[in-house]
């Protein structure tokens, strides 16, 4: 065997065992991380009372395990079901207004110069470091005197401009070279058309990873609708399961089948687009 080949084999080994090692802790990582959703699962085929007794546990009697709560869920579940498609169409609704206002606020600091615009941003960026609790009374107060309270708007509408989604757009705007822009002017496109035609299409991984991140938490919204909803039809499901939660009645049998099927929306538009999602976030992180 020759030199160059041994010293080869030497560089191989540690670079082979490095991967072992790392494939072994990201896969006891996962494990760990799939545990509580196992729970939950197992928990959704036994009664309340065990669940009561022992907590969710993945040491159950298999003779206890029953389809008992899925046949009350798509049977006997009440306004379940009114809030998940209420929490469904207000995700939906709100992450497009969202993307789409705060792309648009994003792309105007990153391509453009204005008077203000270093200030604005410094300002975006204050609003980034503000606990949404701060802001939460007056912003209540305010809605209670435009007479918007118990409605949907008021939950889309106040956070449509979002800090984080325009600080994200703009890092990966900046990214972008200026003389394409120049090219669509040169061409007679519109500003309007030089965005969606040209601009939004080679940004969709930005896009598609803001749209995850902004749905998760909208979807697990829980403080605002609270305050803001008054009627249990208008619920979201955040607010409507922790209804099931009494002094007088524990529910738990809905509770956490119920709580089981909301991670069912969210983990699967994770699973489609989390190649997005990674190539978003590294794109956002480093340019600019």
């Amino acid at each position: 065997m020759s030199n160059r080949t041994m010293a080869r084999s030497r560089h191989v080994l540690p670079r082979r065992l490095f991967v072992a090692i790392q494939a072994v802790f990201l896969i006891s990582i996962a494990l760990i991380v799939l545990v509580p959703l196992v729970a939950i699962f197992v928990g959704t085929f036994q009664d309340g009372n065990a669940i009561i007794r022992n907590g969710v546990t993945l040491d159950v009697d298999l003779s206890e395990l029953s389809l008992d709560n899925y046949v009350m869920l798509f049977t006997d579940s009440g306004l379940y079901f009114r809030w998940f498609a209420n929490t469904l169409g207000l995700t939906i609704a709100q992450v497009a207004g969202t993307l789409l206002v705060s792309s648009f606020v994003a792309y105007g600091f990153a391509m453009y110069d204005f008077k203000g615009k270093n200030a604005g941003f410094v300002a975006v960026l204050l609003l980034m470091t503000v606990p949404f609790e701060m802001m939460m009374l007056p912003l209540y107060v305010l809605v209670n005197d435009f007479g918007l309270a118990d409605s949907y708007a008021v939950i889309v509408l106040p956070f449509l401009a979002a800090a984080v989604t325009i600080f994200f757009f703009r890092q990966y705007f900046l990214g972008i070279p200026k003389e394409l822009l120049e090219a669509g002017r040169v061409d007679g496109v519109t500003e309007f058309g030089i965005f969606f035609r040209l601009v939004l299409p080679i940004s969709m991984p930005a896009v598609a990873a803001m749209a995850i991140l902004n749905g998760m938490i909208i979807w697990n919204n829980f403080l605002w609708p609270l305050l803001v909803l008054r009627s249990a039809e208008k619920f979201t499901l955040p607010i409507g399961l922790n209804t099931l939660l009494t002094p007088h009645a524990n529910n738990y049998e809905l509770l956490i089948i119920g709580a089981f099927f909301s991670l069912i929306p969210i983990l699967v538009l994770f699973l489609l687009f989390q190649r997005f999602f990674v190539a978003g976030m590294t794109a956002g992180a480093l340019k600019g």
